[in-house]
């Protein structure tokens, strides 16, 4: 699958009407997409990359171990990783209206649509109930309990998506769980493709997602 662009940071341009923003940054043919919940939250307001905060350090070191970070720090280096959050804009020094979510969820929604990777990663209550919601079909059975969801694969329709404590409440034990998930989840074949070349002419394979 051919990349759609080369850019990192902000790779689709995305200019929400706010003063302030952190807007996605990774690979934009991304197999992994990490979703965080807003600046305030997981950081970035200083960087302009998403979890580069002191809790979104965490998270990126489970990456790291996890083979979706080559490199950690304030301009983390993806592999096959892109990191956005659901509410791009800086909160004004509290947390944001549900209208203000319900106004940037488009901006995220064309984000990950763009990006169309095959596992959804989740991190905290409101970005998991979000993604589960949206682009599952597993909302009506999964009670959001994060410590039990933390680093597990709930498959269905659509996405497979592994939900993520939020890394400020992380134990000894969250990084290892994560880790370890992501490592066995990439030992399979995870991506969610279908063949389209069958309905074409010839025998060549056309794999979408």
């Amino acid at each position: 699958m051919e990349n759609v662009t080369d850019r990192v940071r902000n790779p689709f341009d995305m200019r929400p009407s706010c003063e302030r923003f952190v807007p996605g940054y990774g690979d934009a043919n991304a197999d992994f997409h990490v979703v965080g919940d807003h600046p305030g939250v997981h950081g970035g307001l200083d960087t302009g990359v998403p979890f580069t905060n002191e809790s979104g350090r965490r998270l990126q070191a489970a990456l790291a171990d996890a083979g979706l970070l080559r490199t950690t720090g304030d301009s983390p280096v993806p592999a096959e990783t892109f990191l956005s959050y659901l509410h791009m804009c800086a909160p004004e020094d509290r947390e944001p209206s549900q209208s203000s979510y319900d106004d940037l969820e488009r901006f995220f929604d064309a984000e990950l649509r763009a990006i169309a990777a095959h596992v959804l990663l989740p991190v905290g209550a409101r970005a998991t109930a979000h993604v589960l919601e949206t682009y599952t079909a597993q909302a009506w059975k999964t009670e959001i309990d994060m410590e039990a969801l933390h680093a597990t694969e709930l498959r269905g329709s659509g996405f497979l998506v592994v939900p993520i404590r939020e890394p400020g409440e992380w134990n000894e034990t969250h990084h290892d769980r994560l880790v370890d998930g992501i490592e066995t989840l990439r030992s399979t074949d995870y991506r969610r493709e279908a063949d389209l070349g069958r309905f074409g002419a010839g025998n060549d394979p056309y794999m979408v997602r």
